[in-house]
């Protein structure tokens, strides 16, 4: 986990792109609800069997070059799948 308590590890970052690691492993109780501060971009980059759950809506199931849009301050979590996985974010402005 990275340092400050956030359950992915930052492996790089630049020019508002972001790439993070979460491992299989990961405390379920640490992938807790939150809202991004920008819209983003998440594409999974490698893993499978990991969902994305928006507000109170039905969680979908994300794999290996999946893409997904978070608005600015809309409440979302991850919860954990079958293997590790790795995603690349972007920030849109």
């Amino acid at each position: 986990m990275e340092d400050g308590g956030n359950p992915y590890n930052e492996v790089s970052k630049g020019n508002n792109t972001y790439i993070r690691e979460f491992s299989r492993d990961t405390d379920s109780s640490e992938l807790i609800w939150h809202r991004d501060k920008e819209d983003r971009e998440v594409t999974i980059l490698e893993g499978k069997g990991w969902k994305f759950q928006r507000d109170n809506e039905v969680p979908i199931t994300l794999n290996k070059g999946d893409t997904i849009y978070i608005k600015k301050n809309e409440y979302h979590r991850i919860i954990k799948g079958d293997t590790d996985l790795k995603i690349s974010l972007l920030k849109k402005f």
